[in-house]
């Protein structure tokens, strides 16, 4: 198998873990989840689901394209950015909805919007609309990472 081929497998299998990890924590019809006080600029519940789909769909789609159009070096260091973004995702579901540890949830989210600007950079070097596509996803990112403070100032114990 040539690098194109094992570089879009893993992109796919990139978003599939992303995917199925955050179904595995996150739980927004628990008690727990229901009882907090939600930040004033959080979107409707439709909002996540229109957000998500788009995003895991542009992950896939760009990540297979970086691996069909880049050059190895610039393909190794997308992927390995990507993956860890996917790990810090992760880490802020688990944190937010298991242990309930809403300050290292936070963190851990605005890591991971940090972690997805080089992913953004390297997609508009190997063309702008990859680029592009990903916009929408940093953005939901540093959105995301916001309600995450958001929550954290609002239902910190004192």
């Amino acid at each position: 198998m040539t690098l194109r081929v094992v570089g879009a497998v893993i992109a796919v299998l990139i978003v599939v873990v992303y995917a199925i990890g955050s179904g595995r924590y996150v739980a927004t019809n628990s008690a727990w989840y229901l009882s907090l006080s939600a930040p004033p600029w959080q979107p409707p519940n439709a909002v996540f689901g229109l957000a998500w789909s788009y995003n895991f769909l542009a992950l896939g789609v760009v990540g297979v394209l970086m691996s069909l159009r880049a050059e190895s070096r610039t393909l190794i260091a997308y992927l390995a950015v990507f993956a860890v973004s996917v790990v810090l995702a992760l880490a802020w579901s688990y944190l937010f909805y298991e242990p309930k540890q809403l300050l290292a949830a936070a963190i851990a989210l605005s890591l991971c919007a940090i972690a997805t600007v080089p992913m953004v950079i390297l997609a508009f070097t190997q063309q702008q609309l990859l680029g592009w596509l990903l916009i929408p996803y940093q953005v939901w990112l540093v959105i995301a990472s916001s309600l995450s403070w958001g929550y954290w100032v609002l239902n910190r114990v004192q």
